[in-house]
């Protein structure tokens, strides 16, 4: 069965911010030098802005993730539950250096973000969000898939530049 293409993000937003908020933790997937996957489990946190998906990640910046995304930027953000729910971002991330930047995300963190999900970065990085070791990548979906699991329906949103 094929995924039924959408048009706006806005057609698929409801189940993408519904699954996310139940999933919470997803796998972050990026690529190596010489095009190896590399997972890992991570907490991004998201919102809409002028109708697309954004994504913030707070995380340390490992000399894996330094490497592979400076390699390539091209990354897939996997949730998953056990009732076969899921949702894939095919995104482009980066890392993200100014401080009002890192601030606004330290913020949705400490709040919740719109989908509700959130934690007190704080713990992490005790120095605020000017803490050197508080890295911050801005994910950029350019792909959303959401599929649900009592049926197998799945809906795809792609940005037009890429269609």
């Amino acid at each position: 069965m094929g995924a039924v293409k959408v048009n706006s993000f806005s057609e698929i937003e409801s189940a993408f911010v519904k699954y996310v908020q139940d999933i919470v933790y997803c796998t972050m997937i990026t690529v190596d030098k010489k095009g190896r996957p590399r997972a890992r489990v991570l907490l991004p946190i998201w919102e809409t802005v002028d109708g697309k998906p954004v994504g913030w990640l707070a995380a340390y910046k490992t000399p894996v993730k330094v490497a592979h995304l400076a390699n390539n930027p091209h990354t897939t953000y996997s949730y998953w539950n056990p009732r076969q729910n899921a949702v894939f971002a095919d995104s482009v991330s980066r890392w993200v250096e100014d401080l009002e930047t890192k601030t606004y995300a330290w913020d949705l963190y400490s709040k919740g973000s719109p989908q509700g999900v959130g934690y007190n970065p704080g713990n992490f990085w005790s120095q605020g969000p000017s803490d050197p070791k508080y890295g911050l990548i801005r994910i950029d979906p350019w792909r959303v898939q959401v599929l649900r699991g009592s049926d197998l329906s799945s809906r795809l949103w792609t940005e037009e530049s890429h269609r």
